[in-house]
């Protein structure tokens, strides 16, 4: 379904080219999920978002990345746009800042459902109140008229959840959800991803730099260090019989 082969990204600064992804290569089947973990610096997020095009101006993406036999690399802003959201959507780290703290849930969740699906706004509600209460929003009712800011942390991850599930993408990328959440959130989050899987057949891509959370969610692993890939294969082999030493020491910070 999405394949990526020999991936470089770089970014020219003032103090000259620095290099964020270094030839990485992975694919992604339907209905799987895929966890890339690294620390903070290793190329994660930079990898997502040239999936989908979302790097900055200064960017310099190498290599392929093809999604159903084309290569996203040579699709211009418009065509990048019929597949964002319909197709491959992204959850980005921070709910705070994704979110519009000026308009309310519903009328970003309609947003999305009337510009991709062509759905009316009545029609838009109905389907919002609905993804609501399939990421588990007890009184979608209430939330879909609040504002951002009157939304507990993980009842804001959640609309985002839900704003990227809402046009039924084939892959959803999540780029650290669980971050800045309690424990007990973030284990309801990931259960909520296991969920979606089963629901919508989708695939899943999960940034994190957090190993403890991805042994239960993802089948594949994937540590990036550097911008390189370190080690991928099977989450449990690599959990039980880890090569790098990197990924050994990322293993020893799992309660």
């Amino acid at each position: 379904m999405l394949n990526v082969k020999n991936l470089f990204v770089s970014f020219d600064t003032p103090e000259g080219k620095v290099k964020a992804v270094n030839d990485v290569s992975f694919n992604i089947k339907k209905n799987e999920s895929l966890a890339i973990v690294g620390e903070s610096g290793s190329g994660k997020t930079q990898l997502a978002f040239s999936i989908l095009g979302l790097l900055d101006k200064n960017a310099n993406v190498y290599g392929e990345i093809n999604y159903q036999n084309t290569n996203l690399l040579s699709l211009n802003e418009k065509e990048l746009n019929k597949i964002r959201s319909k197709k491959i959507s992204i959850i980005f780290q921070d709910p705070m800042t994704s979110l519009n703290p000026y308009m309310k849930i519903k009328k970003q969740l309609n947003e999305v459902l009337i510009n991709h699906n062509g759905f009316t706004n009545n029609q838009a509600t109905r389907e919002s109140l609905r993804i609501l209460d399939s990421v588990k929003i007890q009184d979608p009712k209430k939330i879909i008229n609040c504002y951002t800011h009157e939304l507990s942390g993980g009842m804001r991850q959640r609309v985002m959840i839900a704003i990227s599930i809402i046009c039924k993408p084939e892959i959803i990328i999540a780029d650290e959800p669980t971050t800045s959440l309690d424990v007990t959130v973030q284990s309801q989050i990931m259960d909520l991803f296991n969920d979606i899987k089963k629901e919508f057949n989708s695939s899943i891509i999960l940034i994190t730099h957090n190993m403890g959370i991805v042994k239960n969610t993802c089948s594949k692993l994937m540590v990036m260090y550097g911008g390189k890939i370190m080690e991928l294969g099977d989450t449990n082999e690599i959990f039980t019989n880890p090569l790098h030493p990197y990924t050994k020491g990322l293993l020893e910070t799992v309660p």
